[in-house]
């Protein structure tokens, strides 16, 4: 009889005598299996013929031995040869979430030449591996689904029993944090691009792309830089990185490098035409206008001077800048007024600025602000909140996505998490944070069956339920939880259109591809369980979710709806499962459709029910200054929100959801908004769009009684097509600060529909580089009775545009310093009050001109014939060089026949106690070298320091108007926080404000006075549209009225100014002239040091 041992050598025989037995046994014998053990034979037999000596040439058997290159240090080599084994050695380890919890189920796997699997976690997270050498050599990899795979190495030691913990985070594509900056080269020269991603598995490939083509990689050897030498100039265009890792894909933002020739010009001489606004008395006849070409030049990025050695970021950035300004003397009603003109660019250092976001968080429901909450920025706290819920954030320079969570410390609101856009080019800007109020909590049985309704409203069902099946809550430690739970469930109703800001994030997602793609959502819910006491935090298992499928009015999204979870860190929605159809019978008696979804409550409390959009849009949004919508008028730094709608069906004004909200800051050529379009069914999705600068709301143009194509800047017929309505357009009661459309999508056979204002997605680039002709939306600030006008022309909304000149407004761009003085107007109509502002003590600026500042006071409401005026005047300080401080030469002035009674006592006292002082001798004005330090609202003085110069005027004048040093109001309080205090006459009623003089003539469109300038496509010249012109309004000036009007503003005696008077003669506007030589000695004398001052 035949053996099991002998059937085993025949085969063994067969194998290796014959070709057929070799091909068919050979992979079956690397491993044999008998009963339960398993045997690695180390020895095979072969058969070789034997070419020797032998005269019979018998065959020859030949065992030949497997070898094992494997050296063990401690124990020996396994069976299979991949690793050693220690008998006597024992690994314990435990693995965990990132919330602490334990990580069930988890796969512990040996690093060998094939991973292979060696135990799983039990409920507890807790495992235990026999035989591994702790010789410093074993890795091991820790596995689990939705988790990044943790490797660990076993270390080095003496011990037969080890102990190890690891902890898994959770699986997502990588995060791009730093893209490669834009560049400029010429021909010959090398550059640097980089991009650095960071996630969980870390990124480990990066890809470079040029205008949209894959670099080769073997070609160019890059990892996550790029360099580039002996450039040329095909190589100039966009660039782009794309990291990778196990768990995705993401693109960095796109640089653009620009590669110019050897002797090439850096940048282009002549300046860009921009107009600034003239005084009321300053009217152009040879443009017919009240604006003047001061010019600009492009603050883009230009070859300068290059370091040695390749960088990522180069030391000093070079940016086309003023190189060569002149003075101008402006001709008005019988003066000239200086001003400087930029008349030629060049390549110099870009102007240093800082990035700042401010902002105030309060509740959705009733405003109540967020008090002293922690705002976090990723893992790290950052900041908190004010009292009054006010925030204020610097932007690091290479940050291109800000994302903020603002945490309640009095767990009142959900925990929020925004991305913020900010100004990329320096400067502030204001968001209001809307926070959603908790919902009280419920009592729930851990030991039952629970079901939890998603969206409350009044005669609809629910979107959605919760639903959570007994012996579901487990502590962070796993121990199943027996007990009451006490659940807060708040859900983002999407069918509430006021509850659009509170939106968390900006609903965006990465596909596979790394690419940002838009989600549409049908509604988000915050989960927080807890014991009985609040004090524990409790996980949920096997939660199911059913969407009910009848809320889900777009057909096509009913296949792609997914369930997503937030990742605070990046901002980004990432997909937690998909959803399955199911029918069933739920509260009701009839049957019903419902998306059923699963799901687990761990370390990620806020989820959205939602379906990723493909058709997408861009709107473009402008916003000015008035309604005069010129092109140098326009605003930057303005919050553009869009809240996208799903319209019922059939009834298109009456939307019935909105699916997303999104927010942009305008920059200096508006902003281009992102929404979903539809090009089939323009009523397929509507939008409301609104615009707020401070937190305050920018005014929509009218849609009633009658459209104007013009106005709006939208040329017919497409603007009938986008249904375009301003919010009062059927109420005049209700706000005028947003308008709704329909976004319907340019059919590309149609012209007029291919200029703007809707943008297909594909089309970015010519929406953000749109000229100011092409169709566009419009904001505009209503404009108070206040005027500025600075020698050194500067824009506010554009830091870059500073110029480092002595008689520049604002001395430094990284820091601005707003000064207003508080007056008091006693008389019984409102006053429009001036202040000069001139050189007071610095040699290289006494006696000229730095600026003009009008306002009109505002009546107070509480008393008849009182009123007051926040009034603008130059901060005293360096001057931009940082070398000498200058006192700046302040005369407040009032228009009409007013008298000075009073004065500050401590600004008063202030002023003796620092020499050098002004004389006073004039009653109907006041003269004073403003005060170096930052006094308060005791001496009716408001000073603010801040990066932004908005923000810092903003916040100066709610003090001033509240009169406090630290409140603010935007009601006039005209009896507290006093500087000055006249008394005026009632004016003439045939006397016209300057303005309403202003408003009468100013709705002319400047003409270029140099240089041909792009043209408003919605408003003409007086001349083109058949306005009246000066003479047929009737308007004279004064020196052609023939009538005595009363002390204008600007009117000063010789005698009281120590640089340069003005003298105004009855019946003539006011005239710039030196006194004569014979009377300079009498003028307003400031004493000098050591000199006993007058007043």
């Amino acid at each position: 009889m035949v053996t099991m041992k002998g059937w085993i050598l025949l085969l063994l025989l067969w194998g290796a005598t014959s070709v057929l037995g070799q091909r068919i046994l050979k992979p079956a014998l690397s491993r044999i299996q008998i009963g339960q053990r398993t045997f690695s034979p180390l020895v095979m037999l072969s058969l070789e013929s034997t070419r020797s000596s032998s005269r019979r040439g018998d065959p020859t058997f030949t065992y030949v031995r497997r070898t094992c290159n494997i050296t063990c240090p401690m124990g020996h080599v396994n069976a299979d040869c991949d690793t050693c084994m220690c008998e006597d050695a024992t690994l314990h380890g435990k693995v965990s979430l990132e919330d602490g919890s334990p990580a069930a189920d988890a796969r512990v796997y040996l690093q060998a030449k094939k991973l292979k699997l060696l135990t799983t976690a039990d409920n507890r997270g807790m495992f235990r591996i026999p035989g591994v050498c702790p010789d410093g050599k074993n890795t091991l990899k820790i596995k689990k689904a939705k988790y990044a795979t943790a490797t660990v190495t076993v270390p080095e030691s003496n011990r037969r029993n080890l102990a190890m913990q690891v902890q898994l985070h959770r699986s997502g594509k990588p995060y791009v944090f730093r893209s490669p900056e834009d560049k400029a080269r010429r021909v010959g020269q090398s550059v640097s691009l980089c991009c650095d991603a960071r996630g969980s598995p870390a990124p480990d490939r990066y890809l470079w792309y040029h205008n949209g083509s894959l670099l080769d990689p073997s070609l160019y050897k890059y990892k996550n830089n790029l360099i580039l030498k002996n450039l040329k100039r095909e190589q100039s265009g966009e660039y782009f990185c794309k990291a990778s890792s196990a768990g995705g894909s993401a693109k960095s933002q796109v640089a653009k490098l620009a590669v110019i020739g050897r002797q090439e010009a850096a940048c282009d001489s002549q300046p860009q035409s921009h107009l600034i606004r003239l005084p009321h008395d300053c009217f152009q006849k040879a443009t017919n206008s009240f604006y003047y070409d001061v010019g600009k030049c492009p603050a883009k990025t230009c070859v300068g001077k290059l370091d040695k050695g390749l960088r990522c970021k180069d030391n000093v950035s070079y940016c086309c800048g003023v190189s060569k300004m002149e003075t101008r003397d402006i001709s008005c009603d019988g003066y000239t007024l200086p001003t400087k003109v930029i008349v030629e660019c060049g390549c110099k250092i870009c102007t240093e600025t800082k990035i700042m976001v401010r902002g105030r968080a309060t509740a959705a429901d009733n405003g109540e602000p967020l008090r002293f909450g922690h705002i976090y920025m990723g893992n790290k706290r950052v900041s908190m909140t004010g009292y009054k819920g006010t925030f204020s954030i610097h932007v690091p320079a290479d940050m291109e996505r800000l994302v903020l969570t603002f945490v309640d410390r009095l767990q009142k609101f959900v925990n929020t998490t925004k991305v913020l856009p900010f100004k990329e080019n320096g400067g502030a800007v204001f968001h209001e944070i809307k926070l959603l109020r908790k919902k009280a909590p419920v009592t729930l049985e851990s030991t039952e069956t629970n079901v939890i309704s998603l969206g409350e409203m009044e005669e609809d069902d629910p979107i959605a339920e919760l639903e959570i099946p007994p012996n579901a809550f487990y502590r962070k430690n796993g121990e199943v939880y027996s007990g009451k739970v006490k659940a807060s469930v708040t859900f983002l109703d999407p069918r509430n259109v006021s509850t659009a800001p509170v939106t968390q994030s900006d609903l965006n997602f990465v596909d596979e591809e790394g690419d940002v793609f838009p989600l549409r959502t049908y509604g988000m819910f915050s989960v927080d369980f807890t014991d009985e006491r609040g004090t524990e935090s409790l996980n949920a298992e096997k939660v199911k979710v059913h969407l009910d499928a009848a809320q889900v009015k777009m057909p096509e999204h009913v296949q792609e709806m997914k369930l997503w979870s937030l990742n605070p860190e990046t901002g980004l929605w990432e997909e937690e499962g998909d959803f399955n159809l199911e029918k069933s019978t739920r509260r009701k008696r009839e049957e019903r459709t419902f998306l059923v979804g699963n799901m687990e409550i761990k370390e990620r409390r806020l989820f959205n029910l939602d379906v990723p959009e493909s058709r997408r849009c861009y709107v473009k949004v402008r916003a000015y200054r008035s309604e005069r919508f010129l092109q140098s008028e326009q605003i930057q730094g303005v919050v553009i929100s869009i809240i996208n709608l799903e319209p019922e069906p059939g009834f298109s004004s009456n939307p019935r959801a909105w699916g997303r909200f999104d927010s942009v800051v305008t920059g200096p050529n508006g902003a281009c908004v992102p929404a979903f379009c539809d090009e089939q069914n323009p009523e397929a999705y509507g939008a409301y769009i609104l615009a707020s600068l401070g937190g305050e709301e920018l005014e929509a143009v009218p849609s009633a009684p009658k459209l104007n194509p013009a106005a709006i800047g939208v040329p017919q017929p497409y603007l009938n097509k986008l249904n375009y309505r301003r919010t009062d357009h059927e109420d005049p009661n209700i706000k005028k600060t947003a308008f709704s459309i329909n976004m319907a999508k340019p059919s590309p056979n149609s012209p007029e529909e291919n200029n703007g204002p809707i943008y297909a997605y594909e089309n970015l680039s010519e929406c953000e580089e749109a000229p100011h002709s092409a169709a566009h939306f419009r904001f505009y600030r209503i404009e108070g009775d206040r005027y500025d006008f600075n020698t050194v022309p500067f824009n506010e909304d554009d830091l870059m545009s500073w110029t480092d000149d002595y008689l520049a407004w604002w001395p430094k761009p990284m820091e601005f310093r707003a000064c207003y003085i508080k007056v008091k107007i006693n008389g019984p109509q409102e006053v429009n009050v001036r202040s000069r502002n001139m050189g007071g003590t610095h040699p290289r600026t006494i006696g000229q001109l730095y600026g003009i500042r009008d306002v009109r006071s505002i009546r107070d409401p509480q008393q008849r014939d009182v009123s007051a005026a926040c009034l603008e005047f130059k901060c005293s300080g360096m001057l931009f060089d940082q070398d000498r401080v200058d006192r700046t030469l302040v005369k407040v002035i009032p228009q009409g026949n007013c008298r000075r009674v009073s004065v500050n006592s401590m600004l008063h006292e202030y002023l003796v106690n620092h020499l050098p002082m002004a004389t006073n001798n004039d009653t109907s004005e006041y003269t004073m070298l403003a005060p170096l330090d930052p006094l308060g609202h005791n001496y009716g003085i408001y000073t603010v320091t801040d990066q932004d110069p908005r923000i810092a005027k903003e916040i100066a004048l709610g003090r001033c108007f509240d009169g406090t040093s630290d409140g603010t109001s935007r009601i006039m309080k005209s009896d507290v926080g006093i500087g000055l205090t006249f008394t005026c006459s009632e004016r003439s009623t045939t006397e016209q404000s300057i303005f309403q003089s202003q408003r009468n003539l100013g709705q002319q469109s400047p003409r270029d006075p140099g240089r041909q300038s792009p043209r408003d496509p919605g408003r003409q010249s007086p001349r083109d549209s058949g306005q009246q012109s000066l003479g047929d309004l009737g308007w004279q000036s004064p020196r052609d009225s023939g009538r005595q009007s009363p002390r204008d503003w600007s009117q000063q005696t010789p005698r009281d100014s120590g640089q340069q008077s003005i003298l105004v003669l009855p019946g003539q506007s006011p005239v710039y002239q030196r006194p004569p030589a014979s009377r300079r000695n009498n003028q307003a004398r400031i004493p000098m040091t050591g000199q006993r001052p007058t007043y």
